[in-house]
């Protein structure tokens, strides 16, 4: 997918809960996060960005830390979801729904004036 260059302030409020989606799919490693956002549209999310939301997790007890032997290659710190990390999933997807929903109906319901330019004008 085409990454498109989102609003660093939607970014900061989407991330933590798209990082939580990815790791709900299973075990994975921060190189392999990065890279499913990436190809989920979201853009190249940095390490400075990424490795700090994971160590915050990890502080909050939603992610477990599991070292694995890397196929021919140093050791790779693998990440899971613990049974808190689960329910705060859980609760950030219901409560995004809910956000994103009545953004949705307040922007449904204005009537926005239009952008073009009246008739006559040296802009028509």
């Amino acid at each position: 997918m085409t990454a498109k260059q989102w609003s660093s302030d939607w970014m900061r409020a989407a991330l933590g809960l798209c990082v939580l989606r990815t790791l709900a799919a299973g075990p994975t490693y921060g190189y392999a996060i990065a890279a499913a956002l990436e190809e989920s549209g979201f853009g190249q999310v940095k390490g400075g960005t990424l490795y700090p939301l994971l160590t915050r997790f990890e502080t909050a007890g939603w992610i477990a830390v599991d070292w694995r032997v890397g196929a021919g290659g140093p050791e790779r710190k693998y990440l899971s979801l613990t049974d808190a990390g689960r329910r705060e999933f859980e609760a950030q997807t219901i409560a995004w729904r809910d956000f994103t929903g009545t953004v949705f109906a307040h922007l449904d319901s204005i009537d926005l004036p239009s952008t073009a330019a009246p008739k006559g004008t040296d802009e028509s």
